[in-house]
C-alpha cells in the first residue's frame, strides 16, 4: 500500500517551487515516512530550516517549522531544544546554509552533543541563489563563481562532523530513498547529535555546468560512486579515488546528551541556592534579638 503523505503537508500551498526533478523531495518524503513510523506525532515536532532551496522544506509540511534566517537554523533549534527538551526538533539544511554560514553553529552543535538532528541535503553548490560554489563542491568543477573550475578543496560533513563530536553521522543520497529512511530514521532515535548527509542533484544549477544537465542522470551519477560502508572498507585508496561511503559511518551512545547536562546543573545550582538559604536563615533565628531599657526591642 502506498504512503499517505497527505496528514504530513500542507497542501494548500502545492505546487512547490523546486525544480521539476529535484532531490529535496525525496529527502522530505523520506524523513515524513522516518517520522511516522517512529510513532512521532506532528504536534511534537519542531521543523527547522535556515535559507536555501533546502530551507523551503518546512514550509510545506504540517507541523510546527521555523523558517529562520541564513546559516542560524542551529541556534534556533537549540532554543527551541532547551525550552522544550521533551520535544523532536529536526533541522534540514543545504550544503551553503550549514557548512558555510552556519558552519560554525554546525561544529558547536555537534560538540554539545545537543539532541537535535540535522539532515543536510548536499548538492555541492548554492542552488537558488545563483550557483555559486560551496564548501563542498568538487575540485575542478564548475559554478558561477567559478567559471573555470574550482580550486577550493570541498568539506568531507561527515568528517568534519565526527571530528567535532557529533554522535551519529550518516549518509545516503536520493537514488535510493528506502535506504535513506533508515538512516534518518537511525538518527532521529538516536538521543545526541545526529547528521545525515543526503548527496543529492541540482541539475540546474550545478547539472548544467557541469555535463549533467538531465536529473535523472545526475542521480544516476551520484548513485555510480556511492560505496556501501562493508565494502569501502575493504577498498584501496585507488578504487576509493571518486567515490564516497555511504552507511552510519558514526555512532557512539555514552557521551553525555547537552539538555541532560544542563538541567542536571540548573537543578544541582537551584539545589545549592536553596540550602544556602535555609542556612542563612537558621542563623538569622539563631542571633540573639537586642533589648531596650525598658524591655522593648531597641530601634537602634
Amino acid at each position: 500500500m502506498a504512503f499517505n503523505y497527505a496528514n504530513w503537508l500542507r497542501q494548500d500551498l502545492m505546487p512547490h517551487i523546486w525544480c521539476p526533478g529535484c532531490g529535496i523531495g525525496i529527502v522530505l518524503k523520506s524523513a515524513i515516512r522516518a517520522m511516522e513510523s517512529l510513532g512521532w506525532n506532528q504536534d511534537t515536532i519542531g521543523f527547522v530550516s535556515g535559507i536555501g532551496c533546502t530551507s523551503r522544506a518546512p514550509g510545506y509540511v504540517d507541523m510546527n517549522t521555523l523558517h529562520t534566517t541564513h546559516g542560524r537554523a542551529l541556534t534556533f533549534a537549540t532554543g527551541l531544544k532547551m525550552a522544550a527538551p521533551d520535544k523532536n526538533v529536526v533541522v534540514m539544511a543545504g550544503d551553503g546554509d550549514s557548512a558555510a554560514i552556519g558552519g560554525n553553529h554546525l561544529i558547536h552543535s555537534c560538540r554539545r552533543n545537543i539532541n537535535i538532528t540535522m539532515i543536510i541535503v548536499n548538492n555541492e553548490i548554492y542552488g537558488m541563489t545563483g550557483g555559486q560554489f560551496s564548501p563542498t563542491t568538487p575540485g575542478g568543477a564548475r559554478a558561477a563563481t567559478a567559471p573555470y573550475g574550482n580550486i577550493d578543496p570541498g568539506f568531507d560533513l561527515c568528517k568534519l562532523t565526527i571530528a567535532a563530536g557529533a554522535t551519529y553521522v550518516a549518509r545516503g543520497h536520493v537514488a535510493n530513498g528506502i535506504y535513506l529512511e533508515r538512516l534518518i530514521k537511525g538518527g532521529m532515535a538516536h538521543k545526541g547529535f545526529a547528521v545525515i548527509e543526503v548527496m543529492s542533484n541540482c541539475h540546474t544549477q550545478y547539472g548544467r555546468r557541469n555535463q549533467h544537465p538531465d536529473p535523472a542522470e545526475l542521480i544516476e551519477h551520484i548513485a555510480s560512486n556511492a560505496v556501501m560502508l562493508t565494502k569501502w572498507d575493504k577498498m584501496t585508496p585507488e578504487e576509493k579515488s571518486g567515490k564516497y561511503p555511504i552507511g552510519v559511518l558514526h555512532k557512539e551512545t555514552d557521551k553525555p546528551e547537552y539538555c541532560e547536562s544542563f538541567y542536571k546543573l540548573q537543578q544541582h545550582a537551584q539545589e545549592r541556592v536553596r540550602d544556602a538559604s535555609r542556612k542563612i536563615a537558621e542563623a538569622e533565628a539563631m542571633k540573639p534579638k537586642r533589648e531596650g531599657a525598658g524591655g522593648e526591642p531597641s530601634e537602634n
